[in-house]
């Protein structure tokens, strides 16, 4: 099978399987929703993925490595996640 998803950088088998698993099956579908929603949605269909498949997301939408992602850029990703899940409980 050729799988878009894990011709991007930083994407695997299994984040790949994770993202068609919550209807995300191109680049164009993960670049629509952005690294922040895609790893929402992964998280909330109850699949145990850690920050790292945020920042690897992230990164293939940049096309850079996960880990050359700038402290900076993490944080204010962690901070997205953090408010849109605290508004969700509200």
């Amino acid at each position: 099978m050729n799988d878009e998803l894990q011709h991007l950088k930083n994407l695997g088998k299994t984040s790949a399987q994770w993202l068609h698993a919550v209807g995300i099956h191109s680049a164009s579908d993960l670049k629509r929703l952005g690294a922040v929603d895609a790893y929402r949605a992964v998280k909330a269909r109850g699949f145990r993925a850690s920050k790292v498949l945020l920042y690897a997301i992230e990164g293939a939408l940049l096309d850079v490595h996960w880990n050359d992602i700038p402290a900076e850029r993490k944080e204010a990703l962690n901070r997205q996640v953090e408010h849109l899940e605290a508004l969700s409980k509200a």
